[in-house]
């Protein structure tokens, strides 16, 4: 099977291919679009900043291959939120595959003596499973939990699979058709996320 993982300027590509060569995956790192389109699932890591991760896309024509892959697609963190439509980081219109928008998390509204930090880094677990027959989910319980690092989220929606709480209810993660995506890095998860990065494969 041929795993690929996009190669741009994100900043989570080793640890993602080191989780993997843990479970005897050895993925192929590339922005080559013949290789891209022509792999067996493929992984969309992300840690940066939206507006500038965009442009670096459209600047390698990386945003129309995206768009145009339909085996698997596991897109992490930033690589979540670039699916979306649209991100508040940067007013950055992002590839469209999910419908739903990235927001920055805001502390106003929370009592004085409950604030929470943002960013929300650390471990959390899910609240609620919305589609208890994704794949990507067998075996997980919403006692579970993953490890978050983002300044900014996704909306729960209508392609919202699973949900986390921090400030407020977010989307830990959405599917579309062939593409999955989680706000949460399952490469620094623990067993947890060694599951869910197996359940993609195998999916």
């Amino acid at each position: 099977m041929k795993i690929v993982i996009i190669k741009y300027n994100a900043g989570n590509i080793s640890s993602v291919t080191f989780a993997l060569e843990r479970l005897g995956i050895f993925p192929i790192i590339t922005e080559k679009p013949e290789e891209i389109l022509s792999a067996d699932k493929v992984i969309f890591p992300g840690v940066g900043e939206a507006s500038s991760t965009m442009k670096h896309l459209k600047m390698h024509k990386l945003d129309t291959v995206i768009q145009q892959l339909k085996q698997p697609v596991l897109g992490i963190c930033l690589g979540m939120q670039l699916l979306c439509k649209h991100s508040a980081e940067g007013n950055t219109p992002c590839l469209g595959i999910f419908d739903q928008h990235v927001l920055g998390f805001e502390t106003q509204n929370q009592p004085q003596t409950e604030k929470q930090k943002i960013p929300h880094v650390g471990w959390n677990n899910f609240i609620a499973f919305k589609d208890t027959a994704n794949p990507l989910f067998a075996g997980l319980q919403t006692k579970d939990y993953v490890y978050f690092v983002h300044s900014f989220f996704v909306e729960v929606g209508s392609q919202t699979t699973a949900i986390t709480d921090y400030i407020l209810p977010f989307s830990a993660a959405l599917q579309k058709d062939n593409f999955y995506a989680v706000q949460f890095h399952p490469e620094k998860s623990g067993e947890v996320g060694e599951k869910i990065l197996k359940n993609f494969v195998r999916a």
